[in-house]
């Protein structure tokens, strides 16, 4: 009684806050406190972003692209849009590749005595057709250079690819919050660096895995096996060669850290231990083409253009997708709900998307910025993961024009952490700004106003031609020590009260940006830059 009594409280006082506070934001809009109130209560009072996550994580599960379960949450996130209210809900298709899921898998050694192994199929390798039976040999390989060393010992034969190493012990605590230390470390700028001739060099590794594949192929070997890259029993299955024609001959497995030590240990005293391997898995492949969600509220002004928020919704398969990014995709949701709950009106349309291929090199969103925003130069025609890193590095930049309407996008991909600002992404004129905006929600922990830029998720391309994209700073939590793309990536490690709150904030700041009198201060279009330092050698390993 004395916690829920302490929760009423602390809402009527953000609500007398935000009621108390009146004036003018710095970019000339006059943010109605009023909307804030009915903000707060709906999102505190009535949330449903638990019911959201609850029903992607148990119901729905994993949502690998193109596989059947991210079909269904295509389906499902667009019946919810619609139930709210929210109008202009659709799709928007682009070319992926093969759908994939797994039936059931198991890894066991039989040989010296009978373990079953924490393992995983590797994404997008076929199955086992069955269970095969095999020695292992620990034959570690990163570069095509490694094969000479191999070749004429691997026939029949289930080969670790992965140098085992030593146990790798978490050096601090995994869950954590951030402290107001920490906060002040990011606001720190950082000078853009660019290389080309390191990313070109990481552009030539990308054919790696097939070349592996096809060389364990031809010396016969029977099936692989990776390490995880964690230790805890962790795996995430993570594999790549998700196009038509880029699917692996042999089936491959993921196994955890420390049974994998276990069997390399095994082999190298001798002798080495048998394996079996049953992969039962499935390739989609009716519609190769990955479909985003988006949904609006259409803004009184038509001219205005229109403000965004995005998350990605496609997921790994050895958990449920719970955190990485069901979290950041039911906060969407919840702020598309509790905007259209209130009555909101905004001046500009407020779009949310929900973005698929994000785990396969921000396809998704990459495919809405050349069909609405930009294109680049030079060869268009890479798929997968080489149009991800070859994109930047392509010039000049062509402008659509709907280029100039977009005046913000703001994303969500850290797990469920509470938001605690926003990234100003190496634009210092959107800081007061954004600190008049989130000073309403100090009380709720939303403070934050750093200048460092952020990469790896789906703001990264709208940012690289000149769109003024955001991502929220987030508590980590134990989110990259065990939960990004693991297998306890569950509903039982998302934090309520952080998600309610975080939709809150969402909600606050798309309305704001979307009543602003005065779009954000856009960087400009970015040019091709002169190499940071002429003077550098080559690094082959980067």
């Amino acid at each position: 009684m004395r916690r829920l009594l302490l929760a009423a409280t602390a809402v009527m006082a953000l609500a007398t806050v935000a009621e108390a506070q009146g004036g003018r934001a710095q970019n000339g809009s006059a943010q109605d406190r009023g909307a804030l109130n009915r903000i707060i209560d709906e999102g505190a009072n009535h949330s449903q972003v638990m019911v959201t996550a609850q029903y992607m994580a148990d119901v729905i599960g994993p949502r690998l692209t193109n596989s059947p379960q991210m079909r269904t949450a295509e389906a499902w996130t667009q019946a919810k849009f619609r139930e709210w209210g929210l109008t202009n809900v659709h799709k928007e298709a682009f070319a992926f590749g093969r759908g994939w899921s797994i039936e059931r898998s198991s890894v066991r050694m039989v040989s010296p005595r009978p373990i079953q192994l924490t393992a995983i199929p590797i994404a997008w390798t076929p199955s086992t057709n069955g269970t095969i039976s095999a020695p292992v040999i620990v034959a570690p390989m990163t570069r095509e250079r490694d094969f000479a060393k191999w070749r004429g010992q691997l026939a029949g034969k289930i080969v670790m690819v992965t140098l085992p190493g030593t146990g790798d012990e978490p050096a601090k605590p995994a869950f954590r919050r951030l402290s107001g230390e920490e906060l002040a470390a990011l606001d720190q700028y950082q000078q853009p660096r660019n290389d080309p001739a390191a990313a070109d060099r990481r552009l030539a590794r990308l054919d790696f895995a097939k070349k592996l594949d096809a060389f364990l192929k031809a010396e016969g070997a029977v099936a692989y096996a990776s390490m995880s890259g964690r230790d805890g029993k962790l795996v995430s299955g993570e594999g790549y060669l998700f196009g038509a024609g880029d699917t692996p001959a042999l089936p491959g497995v993921q196994i955890a850290a420390e049974d994998y030590r276990r069997l390399a240990r095994l082999a190298k005293v001798g002798p080495a231990p048998t394996l079996e391997i049953a992969s039962d898995v499935r390739f989609h492949d009716a519609d190769q083409n990955a479909y985003n969600v988006f949904a609006e509220i259409r803004g009184s002004d038509p001219s205005a253009g229109y403000v965004m928020a995005g998350a990605h919704l496609d997921s790994w398969v050895a958990g449920d997708g719970a955190a990485d990014n069901g979290a950041g995709s039911a906060m969407i949701m919840e702020a598309a709900r509790i905007l259209a709950a209130t009555g909101q009106r905004p001046r500009r349309t407020i779009r949310f998307a929900l973005w698929a291929g994000e785990e396969q090199g921000l396809l998704g969103s990459l495919a809405f910025v050349e069909s609405h925003l930009a294109t680049r130069g030079g060869d268009a025609s890479a798929t997968g993961m080489k149009r991800f890193y070859g994109w930047a590095n392509r010039w000049p930049i062509t402008l659509k024009p709907e280029h100039a309407q977009l005046a913000a996008y703001f994303n969500i991909d850290n797990g469920s952490g509470k938001l605690r600002g926003l990234y100003a992404e190496n634009n210092p004129a959107v800081v007061p700004i954004f600190r008049d905006w989130l000073a309403p929600l100090a009380s709720m922990g939303a403070t934050a106003v750093v200048i460092r830029p952020t990469g790896g998720t789906d703001h990264v391309f709208m940012q690289a031609i000149g769109v003024p994209g955001f991502q929220f700073v987030q508590d980590p939590l134990d989110y990259d020590s065990r939960i990004h793309h693991s297998s306890i990536d569950t509903f039982d490690h998302l934090k309520a009260d952080d998600m309610r709150q975080g939709s809150i904030v969402l909600a606050s700041v798309l309305l704001q940006a979307a009543n602003a009198a005065q779009a954000l201060p856009r960087p400009p279009v970015p040019t091709k830059p002169v190499v940071t330092d002429p003077y550098a050698y080559a690094n082959d390993d980067d």
